[in-house]
């Protein structure tokens, strides 16, 4: 091989964090838009799913988060409330109203579950209107009844957790289970943004509320028939979900219910692990997301470039150490960041999402990331070990095009190694694997993703 071979070394008896998997949301109405509201028909909406959820010719996702509704209309883009009605106080009755739609995300999750994926994270933004100190579900309110809200209000804390209880019980009645839940997202927003800049339902929730509904939700949680998962906090900033993550670490009772620490990109980005035993995951992020341009190449130089999510994924995998990655939209409608830009009848795919693929469509649940370096800092390698044998081994190549030969692969250095190949002119391309000299040796175009798997 030439002089400026990479040699890579894979060493599977040192074993880093367990994957639950990778994963994209719909919610906001765009699993509506997906469905074909505007105009997509059902041969393009399965073309759809396919790039989404398949593991032979997609990005096979095995997470489908869902957005808990807090508004009480269908105004695009809200997310109508199961119960948008106020009882007249939280000891009343509560009035649900299912319509067994969810803003076409029941009918997303059920396609999801015919592609095998098993996972489902309900997620809310917000507490119905009438539950918050300012009474509607934007602006910034607090939940009525956390520490520190105002005193002589209703302590609607155990009707929230009731309602997002019977939110999974809605969804079970379909058919899905809801495997984790989650009762806040983005609680640090107010710390960066005014209340008039946020036009979506939005709540605030400071550290110690934090401890204290976990407390409320677990407790509710263990007196139901529901084996879901407590998910904690979503927070807009990686940093800030380190401070939230040590205050719930910080309190027993909390520490214990809560089941995956999860934080967003969009602050500060997933480069370091957070203060806790459990599994992490970085749960939203889209690159740019204010922007309003389509951007659907690979390497043009713009941040939402497919190798720039590659790189993201790569370092929130192995200096986070998260379980799980899930990116904000799968598919949306105008300059979206989504990976699918829906346009009427057709669709448009980006590099982002082959950027995606190329670590989700192999690395399944349960997989188990193992040790791996190369030994020039241009290429970024990685390298998980499936619970049914293969492994996988993802390297991007920061440089010039260079060749890459294996020095170590354990037990799994036979000849039986498939390689795909991403850059600007290709999409998870079938590459060639030369084993001339007795082990693997791939060549990686310049500014590339290139995926073996090792059967």
């Amino acid at each position: 091989m030439a002089d400026s071979t990479v040699f890579i070394n894979v060493d599977q008896s040192v074993r880093h964090q367990a994957i639950d998997g990778f994963g994209f949301c719909e919610a906001f109405q765009r699993a509506t838009i997906m469905r074909g509201s505007r105009g997509l028909p059902p041969a393009k909406q399965r073309e759809v799913l396919d790039l989404l959820l398949s593991t032979t010719h997609g990005a096979g996702f095995s997470i489908l988060r869902l957005g808990i509704g807090s508004s009480g209309d269908e105004v695009y883009d809200h997310m109508r409330s199961i119960a948008p009605i106020s009882p007249g106080g939280p000891e009343a009755p509560m009035k649900y109203e299912w319509d067994a739609d969810d803003s076409g995300q029941l009918w997303l999750a059920q396609r999801a579950a015919e592609y095998g994926v098993r996972q489902y994270y309900a997620c809310a933004w917000s507490a119905p209107g009438y539950m918050m100190s300012n009474g509607k579900d934007t602006g910034g309110g607090f939940l009525n009844g956390l520490p520190g809200t105002p005193q002589g209000q209703p302590d609607w804390r155990a009707r929230y957790a009731e309602y997002l209880l019977e939110y999974v019980r809605c969804y079970r009645r379909e058919g899905i289970e809801i495997t984790h839940l989650g009762f806040t997202n983005e609680p640090d927003l107010f710390l960066v943004k005014r209340p008039d800049e946020i036009h979506y339902a939005a709540m605030r929730m400071d550290y110690a509320q934090v401890v204290d509904f976990v407390k409320v939700l677990g407790r509710a949680v263990e007196r139901s028939d529901l084996p879901v998962s407590i998910v904690c906090c979503d927070a807009m900033s990686w940093a800030q979900q380190a401070r939230y993550t040590a205050a719930i670490e910080a309190d027993p009772e909390a520490a214990a219910r809560v089941a995956v620490h999860a934080g967003h990109n969009y602050a500060e980005p997933a480069r370091s692990r957070l203060p806790t035993a459990r599994k992490t995951w970085m749960s939203e992020w889209e690159p740019d997301v204010g922007g309003n341009t389509w951007i659907p190449g690979w390497d043009t130089g713009n941040r939402s470039d497919g190798i720039q999510l590659a790189n993201d994924i790569h370092d929130a995998l192995t200096a986070a150490n998260v379980s799980g990655y899930i990116y904000w939209l799968g598919a949306s409608v105008g300059g979206t960041r989504a990976l699918i830009q829906l346009d009427g009848a057709r669709y448009h795919v980006s590099k982002r999402l082959w950027a995606m693929a190329g670590y989700s469509r192999f690395i399944r649940p349960e997989a188990v990331r193992v040790e791996a370096t190369a030994d020039d800092s241009t290429v970024k390698v990685s390298a998980f070990v499936n619970p049914a044998g293969p492994v996988v081994v993802n390297l991007i190549n920061g440089g010039a095009e260079r060749p890459a030969r294996f020095g170590s692969l354990g037990r799994h250095a036979t000849e039986g190694v498939t390689a795909y190949v991403t850059d600007e002119a290709r999409s998870m391309a079938p590459v060639s694997v030369d084993w001339s000299d007795g082990g693997p040796a791939v060549l990686l175009p310049a500014r590339s993703l290139t995926t073996l798997v090792l059967a």
